[in-house]
């Protein structure tokens, strides 16, 4: 025999469920991005938007800049090179070739060996 709790109203079909914590505000930085988008596109942030961090979230989701294309698109960050370079280093590793012209090997390859 099982036990079942009865907790009536709490998920009522017209409610739907109920939230478990309030929205959080939008953080510093986030604010700050969402404007520099603004500035840069000429798009205007909604008020709701700006004190709601999720709803922020989708906003800059929505109208910041797409990734640049083209040749070199899918070539790893002189940031991502330099830090698997270091791990090389410590580690005594050779980077495989490869990982140098395809970002997510490279990403994979720096994963695999961070120093623990």
């Amino acid at each position: 025999m099982s036990f079942e709790p009865k907790f009536p109203g709490l998920f009522t079909p017209e409610q739907g469920a109920l939230p478990i914590q309030d929205p959080q505000p939008a953080t510093e930085k986030q604010v700050r991005y969402a404007q520099s988008i603004a500035l840069k596109t000429g798009a205007t942030i909604p008020r709701s938007a700006s004190s709601n961090r999720a709803a922020l979230s989708e906003w800059i989701d929505a109208h910041k800049p797409k990734a640049p294309g083209g040749r070199f698109a899918n070539y790893p960050s002189s940031k991502q090179v330099a830090f698997a370079e270091r791990i090389a280093r410590i580690k005594h590793r050779e980077i495989p070739r490869e990982c140098f012209q395809d970002k997510v090997m490279m990403s994979k390859w720096i994963d695999g060996n961070k120093p623990r």
